[in-house]
């Protein structure tokens, strides 16, 4: 316990200091999984907190975001395509840029699925459980979510640390770093366990109602 706790204290120094090089240094100490567990959680209910009392930010998060990264990614390939092949010039990040943002895509749109129940979640299975066995399977799946959430946020602030101290910058551009683009994973997986505890929570009260909960959410049917 001595060494975990020494191993968060070098971590939050680091991080104090704001120097990339001492953060990579201590995050590679094993005790990251454990600080990233204990923040996880609370981080994750606050966001849901909010979420609940800000309606216009819970309904439009993540489409918004959706809506505008989809949309950058398209208008590069469409213009980009046309520049290379109709006036044989093209920008050097047309074909770097993208990937990136579709990074972001992907997570953003997951929370976004998991809030709709629309991920993969073996529903047939649990519409054939008793409501006690559906409760037990949106427990398991709350601390599934969590553990990978945590695996995740660690392996990708440790990529962040690392591409900010070695001063990586985006293939074709002079002043856009990578590391701006993979610190968006970590916030991308709060929101989506912030989600999975909304979820969580719904179904609790569903099934203390005596209602049908754990197949999908109400706003998936509007």
């Amino acid at each position: 316990m001595q060494e975990v706790l020494t191993g968060i204290s070098a971590i939050w120094d680091a991080v104090q200091s704001g120097q990339p090089w001492a953060m990579r240094t201590a995050m590679r100490d094993p005790s990251l999984y454990w600080l990233i567990a204990f923040i996880t959680l609370p981080l994750s209910f606050v966001l849901m907190m909010l979420f609940r009392r800000v309606k216009l930010l819970d309904r439009y998060l993540e489409p918004t975001a959706m809506f505008f990264i989809y949309m950058t990614i398209a208008m590069i390939i469409f213009v980009e395509v046309i520049r290379r092949f109709v006036f044989n010039v093209q920008a050097p990040w047309s074909t770097t840029l993208p990937p990136y943002l579709f990074l972001l895509l992907t997570w953003i749109g997951c929370a976004y699925n998991v809030k709709l129940r629309t991920h993969l979640s073996f529903g047939e299975v649990r519409a054939m459980m008793p409501p006690t066995g559906r409760l037990a399977m949106s427990f398991l799946d709350a601390l599934l979510w969590y553990a990978m959430a945590v695996i995740v946020i660690v392996a990708t602030l440790r990529l962040t640390v690392n591409s900010a101290s070695n001063f990586q910058f985006l293939l074709g551009t002079d002043n856009v770093m990578r590391w701006w683009f993979y610190i968006c994973v970590p916030a991308s997986w709060v929101v989506l366990y912030a989600r999975v505890l909304e979820n969580l929570l719904q179904d609790i009260r569903n099934y203390r109602a005596g209602q049908e909960f754990g197949l999908t959410n109400d706003l998936a049917r509007e």
